[in-house]
């Protein structure tokens, strides 16, 4: 195996931890039965497939953004009615097969299920997602044209966040690509305290694109990579194997070669796991075929072309907002890496996304910006003033007093201690010294 790709994997694994969305340990008392498919295979045994999280997301959930609020709507013009018809098998296996992709768009019972889930209960879900993809599906294929990756791949955050740049998931991976902090740090990503550009829509695409072309130079194949982005190249490679230690020898009496194919690894994967690339091969079916399926997107008011302005001193969105007349909530959608509405330009140069035709008022009103409200907006002080024209008054605490007492006690009793053998010492010897002349007084007196 090539050296580079040994030290690839190697780096990986170091941060599996950190993988993006990684699967948490199965847990039944954990999972609702809304939240899970069951599959019967051809031998009559029922499995149990847990849906991917962003799949579980209410649609009531997804209306609370205030994006899809104010910039997305009901099509006015939407003659479909609500109802999902039903198509023969064979009729999802022509769709499948004349979808113009690189990636393995396979059909089977499994994927039939995602495909019901997104179109019957989820198609309202869906219809927010078509109208919101009008403004992030330019950004993910021009990261994945950037890479030379599958355009495809546009659709993965579809299962990862329902496209919303704020989710969390329950194990913290953020964003629109789903990012552990792990991951996004050794990809480039900034995340403290005012930043967290797992959020921002075009670097995490980046680092996202980054990401799965390294998975591809490990695995070689994308159903396992996109596999492995959900919970991580090691839990891949244990598939891997337990699925070759169960292949045996061939006719040879030699060992099986290791089969790198996620439907033959397939039983040895998470749970999770083994929804995600039924569920991405739904996705790309439903955002395809959507109006088959009697689905609207819906109409979408946000700014078609938006546009980046580099700022080097710390501004707040609400500044931004007041100057230039924009409602704030609108910047805080088109810059959601910005977790307390403070754009950090102290720090280093940071990027302020607006509207297109705004770009140049802010340039032409920057200095305005920066002093409007400052004082209230930006309360964090550089620099503050000792007041020390006053007395000080000191407070002895009765930890301190004990503290002290026991220290004071403690020589008492030691200087005590001294001052006695002192005094012992110098009685004995005045005793001694005395002694010789009573001994002499009376050899006197005998002669």
């Amino acid at each position: 195996m090539n050296k580079k790709i040994i030290w690839m994997i190697v780096a990986l694994m170091m941060t599996a931890t950190g993988v993006m969305a990684q699967v948490v340990e199965d847990n039944d008392d954990d999972i609702n039965e809304d939240d899970e498919i069951v599959v019967t295979d051809q031998s009559g045994n029922e499995e149990i497939i847990e849906f991917p999280e962003a799949m579980t997301y209410d649609l009531d959930s997804l209306l609370n953004l205030y994006m899809s609020q104010t910039y997305l709507g009901e099509a006015d013009d939407c003659n479909m009615m609500d109802v999902n018809p039903t198509y023969t098998r064979e009729e999802y296996i022509e769709r499948l097969s004349r979808m113009p992709t690189v990636m393995e768009m396979a059909y089977n019972d499994v994927v039939q299920k995602f495909i019901d889930r997104y179109s019957g209960r989820l198609r309202h879900s869906i219809s927010y997602m078509l109208g919101a993809s009008n403004f992030y599906m330019p950004i993910f294929e021009e990261a994945l044209e950037m890479y030379q990756l599958p355009l495809e791949l546009k659709y993965l955050p579809i299962i990862e966040s329902a496209l919303n740049p704020k989710a969390v998931s329950r194990v913290g991976a953020t964003g629109l690509w789903q990012f552990m902090i792990g991951t996004s740090k050794q990809y480039g990503l900034q995340v403290n305290s005012l930043v967290d550009e797992r959020r921002d829509p075009v670097k995490s695409s980046y680092a996202a694109a980054r990401y799965l072309k390294d998975l591809y130079k490990i695995f070689g194949d994308w159903n396992l990579v996109i596999a492995a982005y959900n919970c991580g190249p090691e839990n891949i490679n244990k598939a891997i194997r337990r699925a070759n230690a169960t292949t045996g020898k061939n006719q040879d009496g030699e060992a099986a070669p290791m089969n790198k194919d996620y439907w033959h690894i397939y039983p040895y994967l998470p749970r999770e796991t083994r929804g995600y690339v039924p569920a991405f091969i739904a996705a790309n079916y439903i955002m395809t075929y959507y109006s088959q399926h009697n689905i609207c997107p819906m109409t979408t008011r946000l700014p078609a072309k938006s546009d980046t302005v580099m700022v080097k001193r710390n501004v707040h969105l609400e500044q931004v907002a007041e100057v230039l007349g924009l409602n704030i909530d609108l910047l805080r959608s088109l810059n959601p890496q910005y977790r307390r509405d403070v754009v950090p330009g102290a720090t280093e140069p940071s990027a302020l996304r607006l509207p297109l035709t705004e770009s140049g008022r802010f340039i032409d009103l920057e200095d305005s910006v920066y002093n409007y409200r400052a004082d209230e907006l930006l309360t964090k002080r550089i620099e503050v003033e000792v007041k020390d024209d006053v007395p000080t008054y000191y407070h002895k605490s009765k930890r301190y007093a004990r503290g002290k007492k026991g220290r004071a006690t403690k020589r008492t009793k030691a200087t005590r201690k001294r001052s006695t053998k002192a005094t012992k010492k110098r009685a004995t010897t005045k005793k001694r010294t005395a002694a010789p002349k009573k001994r002499k007084a009376k050899s006197k007196k005998r002669r």
